[in-house]
């Protein structure tokens, strides 16, 4: 990870707004993990100046990591629209895929053309526990399509996910992390020093974090 891009990355999610930050009254997720995080990364897209720099450093990373690549498919919903501008960065075809197939009309789980045996990069917003991302991965790679990888604009940095990956064999990297978040926020003085610790404590153990 360049420390560089993930820092201004972590700086342009704090000035959106597409982080919001309650240790004292925290967020509770779908999965009833209570957290102190929220994060929106589609925030991003009204703002030019963010969004190019996220295009930009998406696309580096990928040509970097993954320079084999020959098409990029974004997970809906949320990877849809910076996948596509990746895409277009990189002036590379796109489709976007659920994780799990519409439940109306064709009943797609693709939408766009995928050739068979292009390369694939899969593009997130965000990766938590990597859950929902896999099984969009798993989806293609059952389905005969030849996935190389993941990137993603922003990672909590929960070693479930690292271990998901792993087994699942799909290699990824993100522009930015939970950690180098904080400690843009703590600079920027969005929290506290006494704030810190707790937020640092829900990143080692999520699941009993305030429980």
């Amino acid at each position: 990870m360049n420390l560089q891009i993930s820092s201004k990355i972590a700086q342009y999610l704090l000035e959106a707004k597409a982080v919001k930050l309650s240790p004292e009254a925290p967020f509770t997720w779908a999965s009833g993990w209570k957290s102190p995080i929220y994060c929106d990364n589609r925030v991003t897209l009204s703002f030019p100046h963010i969004r190019s720099f996220i295009k930009e450093s998406l696309a580096a990373g990928i040509k970097e990591h993954f320079p084999d690549a020959q098409i990029l498919v974004g997970v809906a919903t949320a990877g849809i629209a910076i996948g596509a501008l990746a895409a277009d960065e990189l002036n590379l075809p796109y489709a976007y895929a659920r994780p799990k197939p519409k439940e109306h009309g064709l009943k797609n789980q693709i939408e766009g053309k995928i050739e068979s045996g292009q390369k694939i990069v899969v593009i997130e917003d965000l990766i938590s526990t990597g859950g929902s991302s896999l099984k969009v991965v798993d989806y293609l790679r059952e389905n005969g399509y030849n996935v190389l990888g993941m990137a993603a604009i922003f990672s909590y940095g929960f070693a479930v996910a690292d271990e998901s990956f792993k087994k699942a064999n799909c290699p990824y990297f993100t522009l930015s992390e939970y950690s180098t978040l904080i400690k843009e926020a703590l600079n920027s003085g969005f929290v506290t020093e006494h704030q810190i610790s707790s937020l640092a404590e829900w990143r080692n153990n999520p699941s009993l974090w305030k429980q």
